[in-house]
């Protein structure tokens, strides 16, 4: 299946995702704090010693990626953010701090420095991507809409890890065919290695 041409949603799957989506946002919105701490130690222990990697600039009650952002930065690790002005498109640029930085859409920073198009994804070694909840197996519910399903199928070979909070690492969540599995489920607890990475 292309990554820019994905089907529409099976209607009792995307039932099933839209009533699970709400419930995750709203327990979201009654965390104390976004672990940023926790995070940065576990995204560090992935990625710490690669020459680029793509995160994400968390807003919101989301996965607190600044931290290790931040960490990532300071130690020469070139790290590339999404560039989400036409949203349905993936495509990036390479973080130059935080003083590079503009509002996207809706209200999401993103870099000042040139987009590289959506096959840049290949030049990374481990991809971070967002998540509202994740499966021990490997699967991965986003905020709808397929960004990351599109953006993944430039991965090349990356280590791809989904962010989210532990009680969010669910048995089981609705899939369509066109749902990518991610290798790693990285939680402020935890770090899962799932079916689709393979043995170490």
């Amino acid at each position: 299946m292309p990554a820019a041409d994905l089907p529409p949603p099976r209607p009792h799957v995307a039932d099933a995702k839209a009533a699970l989506r709400v419930q995750l946002r709203a327990r979201r919105s009654r965390r104390p704090d976004a672990a940023g701490a926790a995070f940065a130690r576990g995204g560090w222990a992935l990625a710490a010693g690669q020459d680029a990697v793509a995160l994400y600039a968390s807003t919101g009650d989301e996965p607190d990626t600044w931290e290790l952002l931040a960490r990532l930065h300071a130690a020469g690790v070139r790290v590339m953010l999404p560039v989400l002005a036409g949203r349905r498109h993936p495509d990036w640029a390479w973080y130059a701090g935080p003083d590079a930085l503009r509002p996207g859409w809706h209200g999401i920073l993103e870099p000042t420095t040139a987009p590289l198009g959506a096959g840049a994804l290949a030049s990374v070694s481990v991809v971070f991507c967002s998540a509202l909840a994740a499966t021990p197996a490997g699967d991965r519910l986003g905020g709808g809409g397929g960004w990351y399903d599109r953006a993944l199928a430039h991965a090349s070979g990356a280590l791809v890890a989904a962010l989210c909070f532990d009680e969010e690492v669910l048995p089981t969540l609705p899939t369509d065919p066109w749902d990518r599995r991610v290798d790693v489920v990285l939680t402020d607890r935890r770090t899962l290695r799932t079916a689709t990475s393979g043995p170490e």
